[in-house]
């Protein structure tokens, strides 16, 4: 499967930049904006990506987003969507939290894309508990999180599969995508695709950055979702902090 290709063509990286691994997201070391500059600057090239873009504007996210969430959302905070830059902001809420400090915002910080490789949250060289690549683990739980409301009908799913269909992806690709949008919003599904307490604190945040914070069923599939990966609740409290930041920051 080329994950690079499907994190570009589905969550709407338009490149300019390098990834993870190579320790720089088009420069941003020198950015004083944080993750506002690193979405600005373009998230990488593939195996970063990002969840702005063409994809998000009027493509396969923002279908499943719906025109509620579009409105309500804009977009931008999906932009935090990047798997790298998920990585970095629960790298440091686990720091914070493993540190009995209080929760800080690290949405403008300038080394997010500089996690220590042996920390377990580098998700381009992790591995799912079924030994897929970890960053399509992330992206299922995006993908899940954003249709807990279950307001995806019939007519959207059929929106749906044309625009999967329209995408330049090979067939691995596209049954990926196929599997990730009709299956159900199961947090417990979702949860065992943790292999580490790392893992599943990037898939907990990563799902906070897809959900709508005032959506009361999508804040109840957040939270048995936290109680299906077995979180600490004082983790949760890190981890939602983040992603309150980036919201504030961020939202349009």
């Amino acid at each position: 499967m080329d994950i690079g290709k499907l994190l570009s063509d589905v969550l709407g990286n338009t490149g300019g930049g390098h990834s993870a691994a190579s320790g720089n997201f088009g420069n941003t070391a020198g950015n004083k904006g944080g993750l506002a500059n690193m979405v600005g600057n373009s998230l990488g090239s593939g195996v970063g990506g990002g969840l702005v873009g063409g994809a998000i504007s009027g493509g396969l996210m923002s279908a499943v987003l719906g025109s509620k969430k579009g409105r309500k959302m804009g977009g931008k905070v999906l932009a935090y969507g990047g798997t790298a830059l998920v990585a970095g902001l629960a790298y440091k809420a686990w720091r914070d939290y493993k540190s009995n400090t209080s929760p800080k915002d690290h949405s403008q910080d300038t080394d997010l894309d500089r996690v220590p490789a042996d920390s377990g949250f580098s998700p381009e060289t992790e591995r799912s508990s079924d030994n897929a690549d970890f960053r399509l683990s992330l992206i299922r739980a995006m993908i899940a999180a954003a249709k807990s409301d279950g307001h995806i009908d019939q007519t959207e799913h059929t929106r749906i599969t044309k625009q999967i269909n329209n995408l330049n992806l090979g067939p691995q690709e596209k049954a990926f995508l196929f599997d990730a949008f009709s299956s159900s919003a199961d947090p417990m599904q979702t949860a065992k695709l943790a292999k580490t307490p790392e893992q599943g604190a990037e898939i907990y945040l990563a799902s906070c950055l897809a959900i709508d914070p005032d959506d009361p069923q999508e804040e109840r599939y957040l939270e048995r979702l936290g109680d299906c990966l077995g979180l600490d609740m004082a983790l949760r409290q890190h981890l939602d902090f983040q992603a309150q930041s980036a919201r504030s920051h961020n939202i349009t």
